[in-house]
């Protein structure tokens, strides 16, 4: 039954992982952010999974 669990979990925290560094990355490549960049940084590291998918959504400036 343990493992079961693991095979559930695992894909979702790969997902956190890979969004996690995905928004760290592009936050530090992008210029210009809807609000301060340090403030994107708190919000991904700090706010699991849906953290990245807020920055990607509201804190990049559209056409960058």
């Amino acid at each position: 039954m343990e493992n079961v669990n693991w095979l559930l979990i695992t894909p979702l925290f790969i997902l956190q992982i890979v969004l996690l560094i995905w928004a760290l990355i592009d936050l530090r490549k992008i210029t210009t952010t809807n609000g301060p960049k340090w403030i994107w940084a708190i919000i991904i590291l700090f706010i699991n999974t849906i953290g990245p998918i807020l920055y990607f959504i509201f804190g990049r400036k559209k056409g960058y």
